[in-house]
């Protein structure tokens, strides 16, 4: 059984909605984010970037970063920005982006659900990124950015989402991206009753993004129960901010590679290479691939199109037969010898929002050769996750990104 609880959300006041919401942390650098909040002296990257509020060279993880990010976080309340609502809620939050809808509910997850692996993972964290966020919910002493949940869909769940989309929403305001973001606050206790036990006959949860998030909060709650060794479960340090969503609902974007250099080898050498593996075509401008197991390939100011050969991949496996792993192990490490992407500074990444013309873009700045990929599947993530096993880095681009500041969810 999954776990959904609702919590009373501190968020912004209706006409502030959009003054306090922000993208991420994790999806721009400090100069970025210093850039985005001109003129947005309520822009939650106050909280979740508190740097950009110091002196200029600040070491992003000393703790006046975290302390500044709590006063932040508290000015909104003693503002009048935020308020906390009067009773526990479940909140729907739905976001539009070129006309396709995915709609969640927001409430509370449970650690013991992510430490059981009911909340299934696909995805390694870094010990630095987790002591980060560690650090900022502790300091904070709340979660102040969801996890992104996703679960396969309920009749029940459903319904009740159908009758508050029919309603006049909370929120609604679209931002600068072009993005349409709308809340409907669900107080009814029937409802939220609704809500719980139909989460209760869903047998697993699965992070579709958030890995780092989801892991600090979990040890943030594993800290706060070895300082309070009398809890008794019900303290929301027991429970983390999430948004759930219908595995139907949301759609996975392309997630491209850059390699920097030949390897030392000559174009006509690695063509030769990848022709081991792969059939080549060229293609007489961009190529975006449109099915598993073919991919782009800019090289020489040309597009090429690869198709995996067959026998180089196990169909029957779930890890290996993912187009990122294929690439990985039939080009990117045994022809341009890079054995770790993650740690590797000859490869890089880039979300398929950004488009295929920034590949080539990047290809006359700092790179050398790019490679287009064929999204990865939601069903892919759920049987990795399944499975137990982990998906290479950089396997999943999301999108629309969840917005930050929207809710609160205090830890005491």
């Amino acid at each position: 059984m999954s776990v959904l609880r609702p919590f009373r959300a501190i968020r912004p006041t209706k006409e502030n909605a959009h003054k306090v919401a922000a993208l991420p942390y994790d999806v721009m650098n400090s100069e970025e984010a210093k850039e985005m909040v001109k003129d947005k002296p309520w822009s939650f990257l106050h909280v979740d970037k508190a740097e950009i509020d110091l002196p200029e060279g600040t070491y992003l993880y000393d703790e006046k970063v975290y302390l500044k990010a709590r006063e932040n976080l508290d000015r909104l309340s003693s503002e009048g920005i935020c308020k906390e609502d009067g009773k526990p809620c479940l909140y729907i939050y739905r976001q539009i982006m070129n006309g396709r809808a995915q709609t969640g509910i927001v409430g509370c997850a449970s650690i013991d659900d992510y430490m059981n692996n009911i909340i299934k993972k696909h995805e390694l964290t870094r010990a630095d990124k987790e002591a980060d966020r560690i650090n900022h919910v502790d300091y904070c002493d709340a979660n102040t950015g969801p996890i992104f949940l996703t679960y396969r869909g309920n009749d029940a769940i459903d319904a009740v989402v159908a009758k508050y989309t029919a309603l006049e929403a909370e929120y609604d305001f679209t931002t600068e991206d072009g993005i349409r973001n709308i809340v409907w606050v669900v107080s009814d206790d029937n409802d939220i009753a609704t809500l719980t036990l139909a989460f209760e006959k869903i047998p697993y949860l699965y992070i579709a993004d958030g890995h780092h998030r989801a892991a600090s909060a979990v040890k943030v709650g594993m800290k706060r129960r070895e300082a309070n060794p009398d809890y008794n479960g019900t303290e929301e340090f027991n429970f983390f901010l999430a948004v759930y969503f219908r595995s139907d609902d949301l759609a996975i974007m392309d997630y491209n590679r850059l390699i920097a250099d030949y390897n030392g080898k000559t174009q006509d050498e690695i063509m030769a290479e990848i022709e081991k593996c792969f059939d080549i075509e060229k293609k007489d401008g961009i190529y975006h691939p449109e099915t598993k197991h073919t991919f782009g390939m800019y090289i020489g100011k040309e597009w090429y199109k690869l198709t995996a050969k067959n026998g180089i991949f196990d169909e029957n496996d779930p890890v290996d037969r993912l187009d990122v792993s294929i690439l990985q192990k039939n080009v990117i490490t045994p022809v341009f010898g890079i054995d770790d992407p993650r740690t590797d500074k000859r490869i890089d990444f880039v979300g398929g929002i950004r488009g295929l013309t920034e590949l080539e873009r990047r290809c006359t700045v700092d790179m050398q050769i790019a490679f287009s990929m064929f999204p990865t599947t939601l069903d892919d993530l759920m049987d990795i996750a399944d499975a137990g096993q982990i998906m290479p880095p950089k396997s999943t681009w999301f999108e629309p990104k969840l917005l930050s500041g929207l809710f609160i969810h205090k830890l005491s």
